[in-house]
C-alpha cells in the first residue's frame, strides 16, 4: 500500500465518518489509523498465498457456548437461531471493542487473536479484559432469557499466549489470515478444560500480565503429548478497570446431603464411552455434585450422568460434567463435580429436588 493508497484511504474514512456522524476524525484518530494502514500494509498477502508465514507473538482467545448442543436436541431451529446470533453478535462486538480480531467461528465457538494481524504493547490485557467482559456480558443475556421464558447459555473460554506461525492460507479462490502452532492448540485444550462461565489462562499469559489480573491457581494438568503438567490459572477480575467475571456467584447454590445412586459414562476427545459405571451422589447442588465413586478419575476428566430423583418422579439423562477436585476420604474415591451441560428440563427438576430438600429440611 503506496503512500498515495494509505492517503487516499484516510481520505474515504474522513468522507464516510463526516457523512455518517457530521464529525471528522480528530488528530489523535488519524494518526491510529494511519499507523494501522501501515502496519496492514507490511502485512500484505504474498504474491504467492502460503508460501510466507512470520513468527510472531500472539494471545488466543477460543470461546465455546456450553450446552448448545443440549439446546440444540431439546428447542426449536427457530429458537435456537434466536438465542445464538444474538449472542455471537454482541461477542462478536467486545472483541472488536478490544481491538482484537476474529479468526473464525465454528458453530457456536469463536476464536479470536490480539496481536495478529497488528500488534500492539497491550495485547495481553486487551484480550483479558475481553474475556470478562464476554462473561459478564453472557450474565446479562441469560437474566433476559430467563425472563422471556428461553433457556440459559454459559461460555467457557480459553486462553494462551505464545509464538505462532500467522499468514494467508489458500488460493485465489478463496483464502483466510490464520495462525497455526502447537499454542494454538493449547489455547483450544485449555478452552475445553473451563467451565461454564469461567475464563482459563495460561502460565505464559499469566506471566505477561500478573500485576494487572486477579486470578485462582494455579492448577497444574496433564495433557496428551506434553511431558510435563501445564499449569493454569482462573481468571477471577481486573481490578483496575472495575471487571469481575461472574461465574464465582454461579455456585452458590442451596447443597443437599443426599445418597443417591448414578450411573455415568467417561468421555474422551468428545466420545462418550458406552461402559456405564456406577456410583453414588453424596451432596447435590443446583450446578454440581459430591461423587463417590469405585475408581479415581483424572481432574478435569468429563463424564456423563444418567440419575434418578426420586422425589419429583424425573429420570434425568444427558447430564454432562467435570470433575474439578479430590477429597480424600480414608481411602473412599470422592471427587466434586461441576455440571457443564444438561437439558433446561433436567436442570429445573434438579432445582425443584434440592429445594424439596431443603424445606423438609426446615420443618
Amino acid at each position: 500500500m503506496r503512500l498515495s493508497s494509505v492517503q487516499h484511504v484516510l481520505q474515504r474514512l474522513h468522507d464516510i465518518i463526516a457523512s455518517d456522524t457530521g464529525k471528522m476524525l480528530s488528530g489523535s484518530a488519524e494518526a491510529e489509523v494511519k499507523t494501522l494502514l501501515d502496519e496492514l500494509d507490511t502485512q500484505s498477502l504474498p504474491s504467492q498465498l502460503g508460501q510466507e508465514f512470520l513468527n510472531r507473538e500472539v494471545t488466543i482467545l477460543f470461546a465455546d457456548l456450553r450446552g448448545f448442543t443440549a439446546m440444540l436436541a431439546n428447542q426449536p431451529a427457530d429458537t435456537v437461531i434466536r438465542i445464538l446470533n444474538p449472542c455471537l453478535v454482541q461477542m462478536s462486538e467486545i472483541i472488536f471493542k478490544y481491538q482484537g480480531s476474529i479468526d473464525k467461528f465454528m458453530g457456536d465457538s469463536i476464536m479470536a487473536l490480539f496481536g495478529a494481524p497488528v500488534r500492539r504493547p497491550d495485547d495481553v490485557q486487551r484480550a483479558l479484559a475481553c474475556a470478562v467482559e464476554m462473561q459478564m456480558t453472557m450474565d446479562t443475556l441469560n437474566l433476559a432469557h430467563r425472563q422471556q421464558g428461553m433457556p440459559e447459555l454459559y461460555m467457557g473460554i480459553g486462553i494462551n499466549t505464545g509464538e505462532v506461525l500467522a499468514g494467508t492460507l489458500g488460493s485465489n479462490l478463496y483464502n483466510e489470515y490464520t495462525v497455526i502452532g502447537d499454542e494454538v492448540n493449547l489455547a483450544a485444550r485449555i478452552e475445553a478444560l473451563s467451565l461454564r462461565g469461567q475464563v482459563l489462562i495460561s502460565q505464559s499469559t499469566y506471566e505477561r500480565c500478573k500485576d494487572f489480573v486477579d486470578t485462582r491457581g494455579p492448577i497444574d494438568i496433564y495433557l496428551k503429548g506434553k511431558p510435563v503438567p501445564v499449569s493454569l490459572r482462573e481468571l477471577i477480575g481486573i481490578p483496575s478497570l472495575g471487571l469481575h467475571v461472574p461465574r464465582q456467584e454461579k455456585r452458590r447454590s442451596h447443597r443437599i446431603q443426599v445418597k443417591l445412586p448414578f450411573g455415568y459414562q467417561i468421555i474422551e476427545n468428545g466420545i462418550v464411552f458406552p461402559e456405564m459405571r456406577p456410583g453414588t451422589i453424596l451432596d447435590l447442588g443446583y450446578h454440581g455434585a459430591l461423587l463417590e465413586l469405585e475408581c479415581q478419575l483424572p481432574i478435569y476428566c468429563e463424564i456423563k450422568l444418567s440419575l434418578d430423583l426420586p422425589i419429583v418422579a424425573y429420570q434425568a439423562r444427558d447430564v454432562y460434567a467435570k470433575i474439578l477436585n479430590r477429597k480424600p476420604a480414608n481411602g473412599i474415591v470422592r471427587m466434586g463435580s461441576e455440571f457443564t451441560s444438561l437439558p433446561p428440563e433436567a436442570n429445573m427438576k434438579i432445582q425443584l429436588f434440592v429445594q424439596l430438600l431443603v424445606f423438609a429440611g426446615q420443618s
